[in-house]
C-alpha cells in the first residue's frame, strides 16, 4: 500500500484499479443490503468520493463508528462508478478510525441548515458544502490577484497593521494601546499622556495601506499591497466588516485612464482566473445561492466596460423618474441604489464612474480644473454596486498642502506625504479593492460575514 498522501481531488484523476488510501471527514452513510456507501470529503475539492464497504469486509466494530462528522482514513482500489455524476468510487478494504462523531450531538447533518445557523457554529460551518465552496473560490481568488501584479512586475508591498497615519480622515479607527485602559496615565491638564503610551503616540489599526504604498510606488513605479485593514464603523449590515482584506495596486506614471484599463483588466483577469479553476464551485453558487452567479461573471470578463463622468451619471439618476430611497443632487454621494442602477439599468455592464465632487471625496485626490470635481474613479458593477475605488494622486505640493488643510487634517502628520511631493513628484495613480466584496460578487453570497473565515462585527468576535 502507498505511503503517499492522495488527495480526493487527486484520486479522481487516478487511473482505475490504482490502490490508494484516502483521508477525511464522513458526511453521510446508508446502509443497503450486504453494503454500506459512505461520502467522504477532505476538503479538495466540492465533490466527495463515494467509498463502497462489502458486508464483512470491515468489523461491525469499525463500521458502527462511521457516523457523519467522524474522521477516518479509507484504503482500497478505485473502480468505475455506475452512480451518475462520477467516474470512480473507492471499493474499500480497510478502514480507521481517527476521531469519531456523537450523531445525537454533531450539528451538521445531512439536511439544509440555514446560513444563520451555520455562523453560530464558526469551527464546523467550513465542513459544510457553502463554506467548502466558498474559500476554496477565496484561495483561487487571492492566487489570481498575486499572480494578475507578478506578472506584470509589481512589486508586493506589505504597509503596517499599526500605523499612526488615518487615511481616509473618517477616523473610525481601532486605537492601539499598552496603558492601563481603567487608569491610563495624565498629563498635569488631564488628558491622556500619550508619551508613555508604546509608541510615545496614538496609534491605530489601519484603515489603508494607500499611504504607504504611494511611498514604494515613488521608488519601485509599480507595488501592491495586499492585507488586513480596519474599520471601527458601527455599522450591523450584510456589506459590512470590522476587519476586511485590501489589495492596493499603486502606479508611478500612471494617469486616471491608465488607471481605470488596469482595474478593468484586472477585474477580467481575477474573473476568468475563478471560472477557470473553481468550476465546480461556482456550479453549486449559481445552482444554490444566485442563479445568475455563471452568467454575470462569464458576461463582465468578455464586456468593455462602460465609463460615465459623475455629473452625468447625476442626470441619468434624475431623469429616470425613479423615486429613490437617498435622494439624487449633484455633490451627494453615490448609495447602492444608484451605482446598481447604472450599472444594470442604464449600461447592463460595469461601468466606471469618473471625476466626482471634491467634496466626497479624501483629499489626495488629484484636483480637476475645474476646482469643483477631483480625479476619482468608481468601478461598479451588477448585482453589487462599486466595488473597485481609485483615484489619481495630488502630485502638486501646493496644491495638497491646500487640501490637507481644508479638509482639516494636521498638516504636521503628514509632513512626509508632502515631502514625497518636494522630491521627485511624479503623476501618480492607484485603486482598492475588497476582497470580500469581490468574494460576494463571486459567490452570489448576500452576507459579508459568510465570505470571510471569521466575520468581525460590532459586538461579534468570535475565536
Amino acid at each position: 500500500m502507498s505511503l503517499q498522501h492522495h488527495s480526493i481531488k487527486q484520486a479522481y484523476d487516478l487511473p482505475v484499479g490504482t490502490e490508494v488510501t484516502l483521508h477525511g471527514w464522513v458526511r453521510s452513510r446508508r446502509d443497503s443490503k450486504g453494503v454500506t456507501f459512505i461520502e467522504l470529503n477532505d476538503g479538495s475539492r466540492f465533490k466527495s468520493m463515494q467509498l463502497v464497504v462489502d458486508a464483512g469486509v470491515v468489523s461491525e466494530e469499525t463500521l458502527k463508528q462511521v457516523t457523519t462528522g467522524s474522521s477516518v482514513a479509507a484504503s482500497g482500489v478505485l473502480v468505475e462508478s455506475p452512480a451518475k455524476g462520477q467516474a470512480v468510487e473507492l471499493k474499500v478494504s480497510q478502514i480507521k478510525i481517527y476521531g469519531t462523531a456523537d450523531p445525537a450531538t454533531y450539528p451538521l447533518q445531512k439536511k439544509g441548515h440555514t446560513l444563520e445557523f451555520l455562523r453560530e457554529i464558526g469551527h464546523l460551518r467550513v465542513r459544510s458544502n457553502t463554506f467548502g465552496a466558498a474559500f476554496r473560490v477565496r484561495n483561487a481568488l487571492t492566487r489570481a490577484i498575486h499572480t494578475f501584479f507578478q506578472k506584470r512586475d509589481f512589486i508586493y508591498v506589505q504597509t503596517p497593521i499599526i500605523t499612526t497615519s488615518d487615511c481616509e480622515g473618517a477616523g473610525q479607527m481601532f486605537s492601539v494601546t499598552s496603558l492601563n485602559v481603567r487608569d491610563p496615565p495624565r498629563t498635569g491638564e488631564g488628558s491622556i499622556d500619550w508619551q508613555q503610551d508604546f509608541f510615545g503616540r496614538p496609534a491605530y489599526l489601519t484603515v489603508s495601506g494607500q499611504l504607504e504604498g504611494e511611498i514604494f510606488a515613488l521608488a519601485f513605479s509599480k507595488v501592491y499591497t495586499f492585507g488586513p485593514t480596519f474599520r471601527a464603523d458601527n455599522s450591523n449590515t450584510p456589506r459590512h466588516l470590522a476587519e476586511f482584506w485590501m489589495i492596493e495596486p499603486e502606479m508611478a506614471f500612471y494617469d486616471l485612464e491608465d488607471n481605470m484599463a488596469l482595474a478593468e483588466e484586472f477585474l477580467k483577469f481575477t474573473i476568468r482566473y475563478v471560472l477557470d479553476h473553481c468550476r465546480e464551485d461556482l456550479e453549486f453558487f449559481n445552482e444554490r445561492i444566485e442563479k445568475t452567479v455563471l452568467s454575470t461573471l462569464e458576461h463582465v470578463a468578455q464586456s468593455k466596460f462602460g465609463q460615465i463622468a459623475y455629473t452625468d451619471a447625476i442626470q441619468e439618476l434624475k431623469k429616470s423618474g425613479r423615486a429613490w430611497e437617498f435622494p439624487v443632487e449633484w455633490g451627494s454621494d453615490l448609495q447602492t441604489e444608484h451605482e446598481r442602477f447604472l450599472s444594470e439599468e442604464v449600461f447592463k455592464k460595469p461601468v466606471i464612474v469618473t471625476d466626482y465632487p471634491k467634496n466626497i471625496k479624501p483629499f489626495y485626490m488629484r484636483l480637476n480644473d475645474d476646482d469643483k470635481t477631483v480625479r476619482a474613479m468608481d468601478v461598479l458593477v451588477p448585482r453589487v454596486g462599486e466595488i473597485i475605488g481609485g483615484s489619481q494622486r495630488e502630485e502638486r505640493y501646493d496644491i495638497l498642502l491646500q487640501r490637507l488643510r481644508d479638509s482639516g487634517l494636521d498638516e504636521k502628520s503628514y509632513w512626509w506625504y508632502l515631502d514625497l511631493r518636494r522630491f521627485g513628484s511624479v503623476p501618480h495613480s492607484g485603486f482598492g479593492l475588497g476582497l470580500e466584496r469581490m468574494m460576494m460578487y463571486l459567490t452570489g453570497l448576500k452576507n459579508i460575514r459568510d465570505v470571510i473565515p471569521f466575520p468581525r462585527t460590532p459586538g461579534n468576535a468570535e475565536f
